[in-house]
This record gives structure tokens, C-alpha cells and sequence, in this order.
């Protein structure tokens, strides 16, 4: 527990107390300034002789780390530099974070962060979060009670199923649920010492792992899902027991335990499922901008989408919903779209389907009329008989856009949408340069990482990436600062259109259809805003009508500078 009481006020100053002393301050990652302790406090806290006699300030110390960061060449070594520095003075972490986001985001988060999980066990340097395995059944209140964070406004639960484009990571993938936070507190300014994220260890089906002498999970294959299923609610009542208003964030969850849990859970607890919904949300706000530089309905498109897991699912659903508030029936809707998986289409002759994915199945018989140029169903033979307007891609397939695809697709709808999303880079459908190239710069592309600006006949065309942190972030904050008790399609939806708004398409026919991750903190304050003023609309929010909202998203933003301390003999707190 990292003692401390934060932002009190004295004379119109803020300042922190804490009773910690010496090398136990200097230890502690969230209240560390490093060379920034002053001369009084170095000797108040008893820390005169454990510092080099310079004070420096933020911004001094700001060069030191850039220019170390800098020296390494390799992202991996890049996200491990950044994690030690998280793991040794947060508030600088963030700060150097917060002025280099363009720079440092693909680097802590996508796509570096999934290389991060898999070298996870071999660069364990020092835990951070909670890990509850299942053996720990019966001690989960008490794993609960060892946090270093006493107060808890947002968790981020992962089981590590399906951790990006590389799948199953066991303990490993604690490394998601930290990422993740660290989005939420740059992304949104939401303080980092109220977040805690956490780790439900239910064993791995990754045999790399299992093998692994350096593997720091727990070595046993993925429990039953009855054992799951029970393991999972014990998690949830203990959480609810002790921390009643918290955001609940399901992080990377397998493709049927995502929606099952989101489902069964959304109504007992206020949470979120970003790969479902999350995903779902900023696609869709790439949608409604490239729809308006083609001037088309959300009710004409007809979609593809390669990869019917949770992402593609959870894709469908939201362009589904649009389609609805369009003007459609729902199952006018539906009969929009075409969702493949590794068994190729989805049609209603298919056993052992999902609900999610059954929900767009199309009809058996359906095919007998196609031009078929395959022995089974390809992505092409879909692509020329569907005719779509919007090919999505969260395959996690290389290449699976080929030029082929791309220009019979291209042309049957003069500016066609593709959006190759699956990450990292290694595992994209296809590159946007290339499928600019074959388009003529004509397709509005979205994809997953970050890519450069594409030249096409002299012109540079921009691409804009699909990015979850353009939504998630701002959605906690709005949650939090509302106190709002469950999460809505009606919070959703805004959060949808102040992204889509949050770039001006105008009459350029290469406009970026989202904005760029310099712009962030600015569209999530604006999200936070609106999901705020939207969970008091519908009733669902603590705080009263009456409240100044934008008044009360900025008190809650946490900024990463250094606060002057006070030295009390002992601190009470809380757990």
C-alpha cells in the first residue's frame, strides 16, 4: 500500500501527505520525484545523502529519459525502458508519455504491447497489479485486500484467451490489463493510483508456455468451464463487495466467454467489453465519416467482414444497430451482411454455432445461385457476389486482402471501404499503401496499427487507424465522473458520433476519417463530457441535474506533475 493522501488543499495549493521516509519513499513508484525532491523535503523525508545534491526539475529530468528511451533502437527494448521507468517514478512515466504520444503510443501500447505479452515471462521484472489463479479460490477477498491502490475507481479484468492477433497468453497477459490503464490515465487523465488491474490466472492451452522453465503462471491447461464459470462469479462478487461503483473493464477474453460474461454481467455490475464494444465503436465512427465522403446511407452498405471472432462480432453488431436506427428492420439489417471464419461463410446449415455469430448466418441455399470460382467458398468468390461496400477485416490473416480481392471489390462501388484491422502489422489483411495502389487512392482506408502517410500520384493521403483508445478512455472517465451504474448503448452511441464529429470531412476527398493520437486527450475529454451529460438524461447517473458537467470532468482529470509533500507521522488508510 503506497501511504498517502493525495490533493489536499492548504492556502489554494495542493499537496500530498504520506508517513513514508526515506528509501521506502524513494521505492515507491507513485510518489518517487526522484532528483525533483526539493532541499526541504529531502529533509523532512530523510532522503539528504540518497540523492545526488542537484534539484532538478520535471523538465529536466524530462531530457534525461528521452534521450535514454531514445538510445534504444528496438520497440520491445523501447517497452521495457518504459516499464522500468513506470516501475520507478510514475509521475515522470506519464509525463514523458503525455509529451511524446504520437511517438510513444504504438510503443506501450498496439502494436508493441503484444510483442511485450509474449516476452512477458522472460523480462519479468517486477509484478504489478493482482494475479488471482484459480488454485486461490477460496482467498480471492484476501488477494484483493494486498493491492497497492486502496481506492478503486476502474479495474481491467483479463483472463488472457485471446490477447490481440496472438492468442492465448496465460499469466502473461497481465501485460494488457497494465497497458490498458495506462491508456485510460493518457488517453483520458484518469489518476493511475485508482485503477487496479487484474488477472484471473484459469491456467493455458499454450503448450510454448506450459514448456517454458521461465513461465510464471499457473501450469495447467485452461480449468472446465463449469470450474470457470463458477471461478469468474466468485471474482465479480468480491469485487462488488468491495468496491460497489466501480467500472469493470473485460479485456481479451475469449470469443465465447467474452459475450457471455459481458452479458450475464452487464446489468449486476457497471462494465464494458472493449474488444466487443470498444472495437465496435470507433469502426463505427470511421464508418459514418467515410460514409459522408461517399454519400452514402448507413442503410445501403453491405458489409464483409473477415474474422467473425469477438472483434468481428462485436463490428457487426454496431454497424447492425446503425443500420436499425437507419430505418431498417432488424432483419433487413442482417441481410446486409456476410461474416467469414476459418470454416469459411457463415450460413445456417453450420452446426456448433455461437449465438453471435449465428445472428448473421446467411441462408443455406444462398450460394447455389453464386458464380463460385473455388472449390470452397473464398473470401473472393464472397467479394464478387455480395458486391460489398465495406470489406472489414479482424482476421489476424496476412495478406488475406490480395490485390485480387481488392480490385474486384473495387470494382463493383466506386470508393469502396477497407479496413484491414488486425494487429500488429505482421498480421494485417493487407497494407493500406497497397491497397491504395490498387484502388488508384480511391478506397477509404482505416486500419488497425499505425501506418505513414501513403503518396499516390503526387497526393498524400493519410491513414487514419482504427484505435481503441479514441473511445474507451474517454468512456471510463464519463463513467466515473457521472458515477453512472451500468454502461448503455445510449452512452455508446455518443461516445460514437463526438469521434466521428472530432475530424472535419468537409469536401476533401482524402480526408482522415479519424483523428490523429496527438488529438486523444482533447476528443476523450469531449467523450467524457458527453457520456456524462448522457447517463444523467437516462437515470442512471449518481450525481444530480443540476451539476456543472464540464466543471466536473476537468476536476477529474489527473495531471502527471509533481505536488509538494507534507510528512505525517502516521497515515490511515483505508483498504
Amino acid at each position: 500500500m503506497f501511504r498517502s493522501k493525495e490533493f489536499r488543499v492548504e492556502n489554494g495549493e495542493k499537496y500530498i501527505e504520506t508517513d513514508l521516509n526515506g528509501i521506502e519513499l524513494l521505492e515507491s513508484a507513485q510518489l518517487n520525484k526522484g532528483t525533483a525532491f526539493n532541499t526541504e523535503e529531502r529533509e523532512k523525508f530523510s532522503l539528504k545523502g540518497l540523492l545526488p545534491p542537484s534539484v532538478e526539475t520535471i523538465e529536466d529530468q524530462l531530457l534525461r529519459v528521452y534521450r535514454q528511451y531514445s538510445l534504444n533502437c528496438d520497440p520491445l527494448q523501447k517497452n521495457i525502458f518504459l516499464n522500468n521507468l513506470y516501475n520507478t517514478n510514475e509521475t515522470l512515466f506519464f509525463r514523458l508519455i503525455s509529451d511524446h504520444i504520437k511517438e510513444m503510443m504504438p510503443i506501450i501500447y498496439t502494436p508493441t504491447a503484444g510483442l511485450a505479452i509474449q516476452e512477458y515471462s522472460n523480462e519479468f521484472r517486477r509484478p504489478r497489479g493482482i494475479y488471482i489463479a484459480y488454485p486461490d479460490l477460496d482467498h480471492v477477498s484476501e488477494i484483493l485486500d494486498n493491492r497497492i491502490n486502496p481506492e478503486i475507481d476502474l479495474i481491467v479484468l483479463t483472463d488472457s484467451e485471446q490477447i490481440l492477433g496472438i492468442g492465448d497468453q496465460g499469466a502473461n497477459g497481465i501485460g494488457i490489463s497494465v497497458a490498458k490503464l495506462v491508456i485510460y490515465t493518457i488517453g483520458a487523465g484518469i489518476n493511475p493510483r485508482r485503477m487496479l488491474p487484474i488477472m484471473i490466472d484459469v491456467g493455458t492451452n499454450n503448450t510454448k508456455l506450459l514448456n517454458d522453465p521461465l513461465y510464471i503462471g499457473w501450469r495447467h491447461q485452461r480449468i472446465s468451464r463449469k470450474e470457470y464459470d463458477h471461478f469468474v462469479s466468485k471474482v465479480i462478487e468480491v469485487i462488488k463487495q468491495k468496491f460497489p461503483g466501480v467500472f469493470l473493464q473485460w479485456e481479451d477474453f475469449g470469443k465465447e466467454k467474452a459475450r457471455c460474461n459481458l452479458d450475464h454481467y452487464q446489468n449486476k455490475i457497471c462494465t464494458f467489453n472493449d474488444d466487443i464494444q470498444g472495437t465496435g465503436a470507433v469502426t463505427m465512427a470511421a464508418i459514418l465519416n467515410a460514409s459522408k465522403l461517399t454519400r452514402t446511407k448507413i442503410s445501403d452498405h453491405r458489409v464483409v467482414i473477415f474474422g467473425a471472432g469477438t472483434a468481428g462480432c462485436g463490428i457487426a453488431d454496431e454497424i447492425r444497430d446503425w443500420m436499425i436506427k437507419d430505418g431498417l428492420t432488424p432483419q433487413e439489417a442482417r441481410s446486409r451482411f456476410w461474416l467469414m471464419d476459418s470454416e469459411g461463410l457463415i450460413t445456417e446449415d453450420r452446426t456448433n454455432l455461437d449465438y453471435s455469430k449465428n445472428t448473421y448466418a446467411r441462408p443455406s441455399d444462398e450460394i447455389d445461385h453464386w458464380d463460385i470460382v473455388s472449390m470452397h467458398v473464398s473470401l473472393l468468390d464472397v467479394v464478387r457476389n455480395a458486391k460489398p461496400t465495406i470489406l472489414i477485416g479482424t482476421s489476424a490473416v496476412k495478406g488475406a486482402f490480395s490485390r485480387e480481392v481488392v480490385k474486384t471489390m473495387a470494382s463493383g462501388v466506386e470508393r469502396p471501404i477497407i479496413f484491414p484491422l488486425s494487429n500488429p502489422i505482421s498480421m494485417a489483411e493487407a497494407s493500406p499503401k497497397d491497397i491504395l495502389n490498387w484502388t488508384g487512392g480511391m478506397a477509404l482506408v482505416a486500419a488497425g496499427s499505425p501506418y505513414d502517410n501513403v503518396i499516390i500520384n503526387g497526393e498524400k493521403i493519410s491513414v487514419a487507424q482504427c484505435n481503441n483508445a479514441f473511445i474507451f478512455p474517454g468512456l471510463g472517465l464519463g463513467i466515473i465522473c457521472s458515477e453512472a451504474e451500468k454502461v448503455t448503448s445510449g452512452m455508446i452511441d455518443i461516445s460514437i458520433e463526438v469521434l466521428s464529429r472530432s475530424v472535419k470531412i468537409g469536401d476533401d476527398p482524402h480526408a482522415r476519417l479519424l483523428p490523429e493520437v496527438s488529438q486523444m486527450q482533447q476528443v476523450s475529454k469531449n467523450i467524457a463530457i458527453a457520456v456524462s451529460k448522457q447517463a444523467v438524461k437516462e437515470k442512471i447517473a449518481r450525481i444530480g441535474q443540476e451539476e456543472d458537467i464540464e466543471k466536473l470532468v476537468n476536476s477529474n482529470i489527473w495531471k502527471p506533475v509533481y505536488r509538494p509533500y507534507k510528512r505525517v507521522d502516521h497515515l490511515q488508510v483505508n483498504v
